[in-house]
């Protein structure tokens, strides 16, 4: 992998306008991913995962807001890039998986050429050529009579094909960067793994950075070469897989890990997380989002919060770590 981070996110704020006040969904969020490199991120619904993903993409809520930071990707901060700039990027340089493929695709336009619109917007290849070209990409992740399915519309297919027509779209142009948001929700356990040792291994092939936003620690685990635990808007820890599961540092780490199932678990093993995310609009936010949740919490975790470093290049946001 390449030192040089291919996205690097740096003191990311997003606040969002509602009816009832500000929600300030995301604060100072860093973290760069590498070339080739699938950085997995964890964190419970609400935490600020997929708000995280579509900042960096250009497409939140009219309500949302990039408060403050960057996004530095190629030399261009993706935050402060125009409209027609992103449209550009979008689909050839930068491309999202997301979590409901059917309400992502077309449903009155066949398969086919929806892949070959991409090609033909982004990709440089002529009218004349895309559709094979998307044959090509149904071909590249392995469904089956392709040249059939490329007549399809999604209706007719299932869950699992219309989750391998989105990678093909997301992969016709080649992207730098993919953001897979929940990539396999609702599919069985042999179509997740076929789906993820697919992206794995154009992400190899390729030098792709991928983001892998995910609430299952096992398939990031299996998948990702790091991981970043988020928490009600904050990334409360950091580090590489191994070391993270050898050694989880935040306390909402090591929970989240004794809440995973495991093979040999019983259902009385798991251990549920205590309490619930604080009020995003609230007025006044605790500095650690997690203090009314946390056992090992005192006087000082009203402080600012530091960001202590451990080998690995990992970091934690928490006084006491474990």
């Amino acid at each position: 992998m390449s030192a040089a981070p291919a996205l690097s996110i740096t003191g990311l704020s997003v606040e969002f306008r509602t009816r009832a006040g500000i929600v300030r969904a995301l604060e100072n969020v860093s973290f760069d991913i590498a070339k080739g490199e699938m950085v997995g991120m964890v964190g419970e619904s609400g935490s600020g995962k997929s708000v995280t993903a579509y900042a960096v993409m250009g497409i939140l809520d009219p309500a949302g807001r990039v408060a403050a930071g960057s996004a530095a990707f190629g030399g261009l901060d993706l935050l402060q890039a125009s409209q027609a700039t992103l449209d550009e990027l979008r689909g050839r340089e930068l491309s999202m998986i997301f979590q409901n493929p059917r309400a992502a695709l077309n449903p009155i336009r066949r398969v086919g050429r929806q892949i070959a619109d991409v090609l033909i917007r982004h990709g440089n290849v002529t009218r004349a050529e895309a559709p094979a070209r998307a044959i090509d990409m149904l071909k590249a992740v392995r469904i089956p009579d392709p040249e059939r399915r490329a007549e399809a519309y999604p209706f007719e297919l299932s869950g699992g094909m219309c989750q391998r027509i989105m990678i093909a779209i997301a992969l016709a142009c080649r992207p730098a960067l993919l953001i897979a948001d929940e990539p396999t929700t609702g599919l069985d356990v042999t179509t997740q793994a076929a789906i993820l040792d697919l992206i794995r291994e154009l992400s190899q092939e390729r030098g792709m950075a991928t983001l892998l936003i995910t609430h299952d620690l096992g398939m990031a685990a299996e998948y990702c070469h790091r991981i970043v635990v988020m928490h009600a808007g904050h990334i409360v820890e950091a580090a590489t897989t191994a070391e993270l599961f050898a050694h989880p540092r935040h306390p909402y780490t090591a929970k989240l890990i004794a809440a995973t199932p495991k093979p040999q678990s019983e259902l009385a093993d798991l251990v549920a997380i205590p309490g619930s995310l604080p009020d995003l609009r609230a007025a006044e936010l605790p500095n650690c989002r997690y203090i009314g949740r946390c056992e090992r919490a005192t006087a000082q975790c009203a402080a600012p919060l530091p960001n202590q470093t451990f080998p690995e290049a990992g970091m934690v946001a928490c006084w006491h770590p474990l």
